[in-house]
Formats: C-alpha cells, structure tokens, sequence
C-alpha cells in the first residue's frame, strides 16, 4: 500500500515586492526615455502604464508617486522588452522602429498595437515574443 506524505496547507509568509519603489521610479525615468524613442504620444504612454494621461504626465513633469505592483511589471517589462530589443538588433534605430513594424507573429498587426490593447498580459505576449526570438533568458 502506498504512503501518502502529508501536504503542507501552512500560509506562507508575506514575500515583500520584488521591485522596490526606488527601482520603479528608476524605471519610470528609463521608460519616459524609451517613450520618446518609439515615438510615443502620452496617450498611448499612458495606455501601457495604465494611467489616466493627466497623471502620466504630471509623473513625466514631476516624477513618479508610489507605483502599484501591475505598474511595477508593466515598466518592468517594458524594460524587458527594450533589452531583448538592444540584444536582437545591432542598430539601436531598428529595434526602435521594429515596435511600430506589422508582425506576423501578432496577426500582421505592430507589437505597440499589441501592447496598446492596455492590458498587463498584451506587454508580456509582446516579451516572451523577443524573449523566444533572441534565445530565452
């Protein structure tokens, strides 16, 4: 007759974030310069951080209040993305403009018309896209 081992139902105990307020607000300034060279209006800057316009751009004037956990891995793979880009492309222009590019992989339509579909999940279809094409982690 077979053991059963007995599972373990204790309730873990709170893990902090993995990104700290201080990096997110090293990220958002990252991610204010990468807007600028995908050509970005604060309308769809907005949309990939899920942010009211009004507020991304007080943020972009004065500098980011507290970010939420959903806005630490939307910068988070925004910069994800902006890496795989860098590591794919040898011209830093072409991985800029590839964002703006239609795609096969997404249905003919452009990785930023992906991302701009606003939810979480659109930026990581968008990552493990790049993160596959340039040979995982």
């Amino acid at each position: 007759m077979l053991a059963l081992q007995p599972v373990d139902t204790a309730v873990t105990a709170f893990r902090p974030d993995p990104i700290t307020q201080d990096e997110a607000a090293a990220m958002f300034r990252a991610a204010i310069n990468l807007f600028a060279k995908w050509e970005l209006t604060d309308e769809q800057a907005a949309t990939l951080l899920d942010m009211p316009v009004r507020s991304y751009r007080r943020w972009k004037a004065e500098g980011p209040g507290r970010v939420s956990r959903d806005g630490r891995a939307r910068l988070s793979n925004l910069m994800g993305i902006h890496k795989a880009l860098r590591i794919i492309f040898s011209e830093a222009a072409r991985g800029y403009g590839w964002i703006r590019a239609a795609n096969d992989a997404f249905g003919g339509f452009s990785a930023l018309e992906v991302m701009l579909g606003g939810e979480l999940t659109d930026i990581m279809r968008v990552r493990r896209y790049l993160d596959a094409e340039r040979g995982g982690w």
